[in-house]
């Protein structure tokens, strides 16, 4: 296996481009090579086999869609709201939409893991760990609400992400702020005054 870690990660992100692009059927060696400039067969040496390269993608995508921690620590300053929360999701979204590659090329894994027992397996862990983390982040901030607020949140933030990045024209009139607004104000509760 080849050991030049700038041309797998080019290599990778090459993949989630044409898992974006053309489906994970479109995944083939030829098509990554292709789509990152470099001879044929250059992937073949970096991956194993198809099952590789759709692990190594779904990685890949989870590093590109985790924030920096300081700026997790920035945007957490502020006190716990429904203000803050809706500030957050916000920012979500927004990094989703930058990268809505990315997030088209993990749709195309969930579906893809679906029809791959190990896929799943190991999508399923990273998805679940990246929500466990994220529900220890949001009761740690005392964010309003609970447990069931946060899992609410959570699955109604990934409905509006789907429906944003594949079908956009649905919702077009209506700014996308606005639908997180819709979403956080009828899920979280507000701060009881003092």
């Amino acid at each position: 296996m080849a050991r030049n870690p700038e041309r797998r990660t080019a290599l990778v992100d090459a993949a989630i481009d044409v898992l974006a692009h053309e489906g994970a059927r479109g995944l083939t060696f030829r098509a990554v090579d292709t789509r990152a400039g470099v001879p044929l067969g250059t992937s073949s040496n970096y991956f194993t086999n198809r099952d590789d390269l759709f692990m190594q993608a779904g990685a890949r995508i989870s590093h590109r869609m985790t924030p920096d921690a300081a700026r997790v620590e920035q945007a957490m300053l502020p006190a716990p709201s429904r203000e803050l929360v809706t500030s957050l999701m916000r920012w979500l979204v927004r990094r989703m939409a930058d990268d809505r590659v990315g997030y088209l090329a993990m749709l195309e894994l969930r579906l893809e893991a679906t029809r791959r027992p190990a896929l799943r397996t190991r999508l399923t862990e990273t998805v679940r760990a990246d929500f466990d983390q994220n529900g220890a982040l949001y009761r740690e901030a005392r964010l309003p609400g609970d447990a069931d607020t946060f899992l609410a949140l959570h699955l109604a933030m990934t409905g509006l992400l789907l429906e944003h990045l594949t079908l956009p024209d649905m919702l077009s009139d209506t700014a996308l702020d606005r639908l997180v607004d819709i979403v956080v104000t009828s899920i979280v509760p507000p701060q009881p005054s003092s």
